[in-house]
């Protein structure tokens, strides 16, 4: 079992991040918001690969799914209130 605090300090630890919250339950299912200037010209599935790199093995092992909303400084500041954050 993965500690959903240990997954948001090695993506703060490995990609420059404006904001990260990750929450997860169960220890290998987790939801998380990453918001980053690193994404800006990026397609999306860019973005999340990105983020999966922080997190090396981990992904498909200790950690089993990681469903993410990755976004850049101006869309986090468009969208935070959509978000409720």
């Amino acid at each position: 079992m993965f500690e959903a605090s240990e997954i948001k300090r090695l993506i703060e630890q490995g990609l420059p991040c404006d904001f990260v919250a990750i929450e997860g339950d169960d220890g290998v299912h987790f939801t998380g918001v990453v918001v980053s200037a690193a994404f800006e010209g990026k397609l999306r599935v860019r973005q999340h690969q990105a983020v999966y790199a922080t997190l090396g093995a981990l992904m498909g092992n200790e950690i089993h799914a990681l469903q993410l909303q990755t976004l850049t400084p101006a869309q986090w500041e468009e969208g935070r209130g959509e978000l409720g954050m």
